[in-house]
């Protein structure tokens, strides 16, 4: 056990990635991330920030409607 900390005092350790499995590497997780991040720009997913965004919305969208 001594000598593993010495090396290890000595020449420091070395983290490597966790060997990843075949299947999660084909999987894109960009596509979860991507539904994330649309639903959140979009307003859908109901937080305040989201309703105060549609609110925002609604406004621009009647500055731009042609009135009589």
């Amino acid at each position: 056990m001594s000598g593993s900390i010495e090396d290890i005092i000595l020449n420091g350790m070395v983290f490597k990635k966790k060997a990843s499995d075949d299947n999660k590497n084909q999987k894109s997780d960009k596509v979860k991330t991507k539904a994330k991040k649309t639903t959140y720009q979009k307003g859908t997913h109901g937080s305040g920030a989201a309703k105060m965004k549609e609110e925002y919305r609604k406004k621009r969208a009647n500055r731009h409607k042609i009135k009589y």
